[in-house]
């Protein structure tokens, strides 16, 4: 006798697999460069990628991607060619065999890139709708380490002259955020990203602690050489200092800094981090994406940064974050930059202790403004 499904377990087959994309900036004229992480020179990323799966009950889970460069069309066909075909009529209770299913399935074409970010973002929406079907957040559906997490403020632009970075910085600690993070390297001396970070320690005096990003704009002797001069004004870390393929050179600079180095933002679920786990001492603080494993990789990843007594901050996505962080027992802080604050029915900001606290809705509580959706929406 075939094996009949639960009545109640019916209802959470997936039934339909729908993106839209956002445009809220206009696409680049041909010839143009492209703005990508380092280059972008705005306070609104260009585009949106949003991902809803429907179950036949109705509980509808929600992911999305902020898309800084090209590629949100590609992670579309990715998602409808590839991954919406092991999705359908598949039960959305069970995230952890659909995400390992998508991740052997896929070996041929993935592994890092586009792939995984087409199933981290499913990941995220099949999170939200077993929260939603729960009935809790997600941070209280996984189990509560704290109920309010520290947050620093980010994009403090290269691009920006000296007064401008510091007046940035100085709306962060007006929130009332203890630290904030500064970029340097990609076009400008060492000497003049020292003396950039003279200046807003001056400014900003002994309390607040200041990041240096350099998004892998140096090689290991000009981190070392930039480092050292640094450490003067007490850094609170160096972030991306070499090109993430150089692990050999991110040992290197940390063992030769007494500041700390640290780094995964662009590394792919731990597998890619292994060797930071081989030599855990030097690296005390990761930054993995979200949208590079999901929440099912970056619980995982976190739990093994936890055997190292590695910490976890997390990189953007603090309106995602913030739940998940809630939730780690190591993780250490929040990156807040407000992208699309102004495009949530809720937003999640900074309280005036520099702490944020995730939404008390069903699922990851997010949700975007339908007038925001009509407005932005890509023709095509």
């Amino acid at each position: 006798m075939a094996q009949q499904t639960p009545p109640a377990q019916r209802g959470t087959i997936i039934k339909d697999v729908r993106t839209t994309l956002l445009q809220l900036l206009p696409p680049p004229a041909p010839g143009e460069p492209v703005a990508g992480g380092i280059a972008i020179q705005t306070d609104r990323v260009p585009d949106i990628w949003i991902l809803e799966i429907e179950t036949a009950d109705g509980v509808v889970g929600m992911g999305y991607a902020y898309w800084r460069s090209t590629g949100a069309r590609t992670v579309d066909a990715c998602l409808h060619e590839v991954l919406k075909p092991l999705l359908l009529g598949q039960d959305a209770t069970h995230i952890e065999r659909l995400w390992r299913q998508a991740w052997q399935s896929t070996y041929r074409i993935g592994r890092m890139g586009v792939v995984v970010v087409a199933l981290s973002i499913v990941d995220v929406a099949l999170w939200d709708a077993m929260g939603k079907r729960a009935g809790l957040p997600l941070h209280r559906l996984w189990g509560v380490s704290r109920e309010a997490v520290p947050a620093y403020g980010s994009g403090v632009y290269r691009w920006l002259d000296a007064e401008g970075q510091i007046a940035k910085a100085r709306d962060y600690v007006d929130m009332g955020l203890t630290g904030i993070k500064m970029q340097a390297a990609h076009g400008h001396s060492v000497a003049h990203d020292v003396e950039m970070l003279r200046r807003m320690r001056e400014a900003l005096g002994p309390e607040v602690n200041i990041m240096i990003d350099v998004n892998q704009g140096w090689n290991a002797d000009t981190a070392i050489l930039a480092g050292t001069r640094m450490e003067e004004y007490d850094p609170y870390w160096l972030e991306e200092p070499v090109p993430v393929d150089d692990f050999a050179g991110y040992l290197r600079v940390a063992q030769a800094l007494k500041m700390r180095v640290v780094g995964g933002e662009s590394h792919f679920m731990r597998w890619d981090m292994r060797p930071f786990f081989a030599s855990p001492a030097p690296i005390p603080i990761l930054q993995p994406d979200v949208i590079r494993g999901g929440f099912t990789e970056l619980r995982k990843l976190a739990a093994v940064a936890d055997t190292w007594n590695i910490k976890i901050a997390p990189h953007l996505y603090h309106e995602l974050m913030v739940g998940l962080c809630a939730h780690l027992p190591n993780a250490l802080m929040l990156e807040y930059r407000a992208w699309v604050d102004d495009l949530w029915e809720e937003p999640v900001l900074p309280r005036s202790d520099g702490t944020m606290v995730p939404l008390e809705k069903p699922g990851h509580g997010l949700a975007f403004k339908p007038e925001a959706i009509a407005e932005y929406r890509a023709k095509g």
